[in-house]
């Protein structure tokens, strides 16, 4: 069984900068489309990123354009999130989710249908 680990969330300051990243300690993630989520309390679980197994494939949500990053170094068997201007409406727990499924290019509704194995998430909290 497929296991993540996300890690690099913290508290910063609006405007700040973090980078998320999701490894799967003796997995291979390279043959897996990876998907980055957000949930915020009282809120829907957002995809805020995701990225296909090969990364010719990247999609992200109109509240991180400009902002966010993902990117994947197969090496290191890791994917990351790269998040630069920092709101405080960024705030929420993070989740990188893999898949065996053209989940980033075909759209599942909602997006997290597309998805099979989950990390436990890791808090990102913006604020002064």
């Amino acid at each position: 069984q497929l296991q993540l680990v996300e890690s690099g969330g913290d508290l910063v300051q609006p405007g700040g900068s973090l980078r998320l990243s999701c490894a799967a300690p003796g997995f291979t993630l390279a043959s897996y489309g990876i998907g980055w989520f957000r949930q915020a309390p009282g809120k829907e679980r957002e995809r805020v990123s995701c990225i296909s197994s090969s990364g010719a494939y990247i999609r992200y949500a109109d509240s991180v354009k400009g902002r966010f990053t993902i990117s994947r170094d197969n090496a290191k068997n890791t994917v990351y999130l790269q998040m630069n201007s920092l709101k405080p409406e960024d705030t929420a727990v993070y989740y990188c989710a893999a898949t065996s499924r053209s989940s980033c290019r075909i759209a599942y509704t909602p997006p997290a249908r597309g998805y099979d194995y989950w990390g436990q998430g890791t808090q990102v909290t913006v604020s002064s």
